[in-house]
């Protein structure tokens, strides 16, 4: 276990972690309100990483069967993860054998830092991915069984959690602003969000929005990278930045 790469992680996930534990929690709470037993929560939580998906999910597992009908919601609701792999293409290149398992771990929140925050000098790049994602994902297991086994021993008022998933995202948006990087893109998302809402409603403006961001990104790549990958660049240039695979020696 690279104990360096844990430590340089950890404090990047801590907002995440905040969070997920929480969502995890309202999540085992209200499987267990809805009357499913203490394994069937942790066991989604562990298959499925996408916590949206799993408090959606919840009303499936209360009705009549309908696989097609869930596989195409599952598709349609997380349609947005298949944008995210095209930025993070460099980033998990020399993965190897792990770069599966990074994919199914990468999740929005997981998205939102490892696509800004470099490694500190002297850390494995791949090892120090590798526990942001890892970190991030436990975090939302242990939430999880915290909140079926609560759920199982006390009864609990679940008015109100819904909101708490929509409050992490407002926080790891916000957090896109402390840097020169993250303010383009965070104000160029926003207004291509905002205009799909307008266009097209609530209910189908996911998917046109990550079409127009990511058309807009693409065709806007030559003016973009000198703004924007300016910081990478000088920090290149001074040497501070260590080889994909290798630790750097101090």
């Amino acid at each position: 276990m690279d104990v360096r790469a844990l430590k340089a992680a950890f404090p990047h996930t801590t907002p995440v972690m905040a969070g997920y534990v929480f969502l995890g929690i309202a999540f085992g709470l209200i499987m267990i309100s809805e009357g499913a037993e203490l394994w069937v929560p942790v066991v989604m939580s562990l298959l499925i990483c996408s916590g949206a998906l799993e408090f959606a999910a919840v009303p499936f597992f209360f009705m009549p069967p309908d696989y097609i009908g869930m596989f195409f919601f599952g598709l349609m609701l997380n349609i947005r993860h298949t944008f995210y792999g095209i930025p993070m293409l460099e980033k998990y290149a020399d993965m190897g054998k792990l770069k599966p398992l990074m994919i199914f771990w990468l999740t929005d929140e997981t998205f939102t830092i490892s696509s800004t925050i470099e490694p500190p000098e002297g850390v494995d790049r791949n090892r120090f991915y590798i526990w942001i994602s890892a970190l991030d994902y436990s975090y939302w297991i242990i939430g999880t069984a915290l909140g079926a086994v609560c759920g199982n021993l006390v009864p609990f008022d679940l008015a109100g959690l819904d909101f708490a998933l929509t409050a992490l995202f407002i926080v790891l948006f916000l957090e896109q602003f402390k840097g020169r990087e993250g303010v383009f893109g965070g104000s160029f998302g926003f207004v291509l969000t905002a205009l799909s809402l307008i266009v097209v409603g609530k209910d189908k403006m996911i998917p046109l929005a990550m079409v127009l961001i990511l058309a807009g990104l693409l065709l806007g790549r030559k003016w973009i990278e000198p703004t924007t990958g300016s910081d990478n660049g000088s920090a290149a240039n001074d040497g501070s930045s260590c080889g994909k695979s290798e630790v750097c020696d101090e």
